[in-house]
């Protein structure tokens, strides 16, 4: 199994960007995909994740209103389109596949990971 990210990038605050993962190999993702990021210093957090027929998705409270993720299923792939980024919002993101289809938000309930992709806002 495989999960390529990629879409991370330098922008400003205020900017946008569209992570994409695709998922490869002999892979699972009936119960959907997530995203995660860590900060230097900082515990790896949920940020969002999604049912893989897409009907039911999940946020972090700081990605509410500003962050999208979807799904792609032909493709495999899961995207998280990101809006009124900030600084705070510096980090490697992480995209994961899920193991189980309940905690979305730990990270127990993902049995595969992404390399990560940076993101880095600046003020």
């Amino acid at each position: 199994v495989q999960l390529q990210a990629s879409g991370g990038g330098l922008v400003q605050a205020g900017g946008s960007l569209r992570l994409s993962c695709e998922a490869s190999g002999r892979v699972d993702l009936r119960y959907g995909m997530g995203w995660f990021r860590q900060a230097p210093g900082k515990e790896r957090e949920f940020v969002a994740a999604i049912s893989w027929s897409g009907s039911s998705t999940y946020y972090a409270d700081s990605a509410k209103g500003r962050f999208a993720i979807s799904t792609e299923s032909a493709r495999n792939t899961v995207y998280l389109q990101m809006n009124s980024l900030n600084p705070e919002d510096t980090a490697v993101y992480y995209c994961a596949v899920a193991v189980f289809g309940s905690n979305w938000k730990v990270r127990t309930s993902y049995g595969y990971w992404g390399q990560g992709t940076q993101v880095t806002v600046s003020s």
